[in-house]
């Protein structure tokens, strides 16, 4: 999903996010709504259907807080872990981040050592059999399917999940890949930037990374943001981070979400964000570049 014609006001790029869902239509999976793809590396592993998976894993019943909802959730599901483990052997703990893909483009990291540390589930069903959908109140209350699989957290009970709130739980899983080295090596700021830029980064990559884009990097469901001209060079800060906190205050219906609610220091992690964007706009590549053979 890709750029719409450009006759949008300045604040465009960002908007693109809340208008790509109904400009296209999502990317085709029609063939095998049921199966998802596992790769290492670029490199299919295995395909399975949804029936399959749960022949391997334990199927289990978890009550989780639904942060799209607002409310509590229970939901059929299978242990990340175990799925892991049986598709990519014990080598996945080595691993350094899990690459999840939807169907519409969402495409956020989760680094390796959340599910070391937290317990992951793969939602498959409602516990009451009722459609596999949510209301996502985060998106002008848009009914969502959530096939083939959903990311869900053990959550109730967890500040640091209840604070991640919806990040990291991409819903309408199509494929997961395992990656060994650093998934987005384009998004990395400047070597030597400060604390203030490598907080901005990482939040970067926790709410925004699996949407949009930085040098081709992230998510392929929203706008690329710093190339070939960086969002900070011709939004004025104060509606950029406005833009981050509130998007509904600037435009009516877009489909971007907030920064959470949840998240207790939500003006500090704005500004961050933007101190990152700011960094990165001095460090433009084409995304075809290799990272690896420039110079920083």
């Amino acid at each position: 999903m890709k750029h719409l014609a450009s006759h949008f006001s300045y604040l465009s790029p960002l908007l693109f996010a809340g208008l790509l869902a109904f400009a296209f239509p999502a990317p085709s999976f029609a063939a095998s709504p049921d199966k998802v793809e596992f790769k290492k590396e670029g490199k299919v592993v295995r395909t399975f259907s949804v029936d399959r998976l749960r022949a391997i894993a334990l199927e289990q019943t978890l009550k989780v807080f639904e942060p799209h909802e607002r409310r509590n959730r229970v939901y059929r599901v299978l242990p990340a872990r175990a799925v892991f483990a049986e598709v990519f052997g014990r080598d996945w703990e080595k691993a350094r981040e899990i690459v999840f893909t939807a169907i519409d483009g969402y495409q956020p990291s989760v680094p390796v050592k959340k599910f070391l540390h937290h317990e992951g589930y793969f939602a498959f069903a409602n516990e009451d059999r009722e459609p596999f959908t949510l209301t996502n109140k985060l998106q002008n209350n848009e009914v969502v399917p959530l096939g083939p699989l959903y990311l869900v957290w053990n959550n109730i009970g967890s500040k640091a999940l209840l604070e991640a709130g919806a990040s990291d739980m991409p819903y309408q899983i199509k494929t997961i890949e395992l990656k060994m080295k650093e998934a987005f090596p384009n998004m990395i700021p400047p070597s030597g930037s400060s604390e203030q830029v490598q907080r901005g980064f990482e939040h970067f990559r926790r709410h925004c990374a699996a949407c949009h884009t930085i040098n081709g990097d992230g998510g392929g469901k929203a706008p690329e943001l710093n190339y070939p001209e960086s969002i900070v060079e011709y939004i004025k800060p104060e509606y950029l981070k406005r833009w981050i906190l509130a998007p509904q205050t600037i435009r009516y219906n877009t489909m971007m979400p907030g920064l959470g609610e949840e998240i207790s220091n939500r003006e500090q992690v704005a500004a961050e964000i933007i101190a990152y964007l700011k960094a990165m706009s001095g460090a433009k590549r084409a995304p075809s570049e290799n990272p690896a053979d420039i110079s920083r």
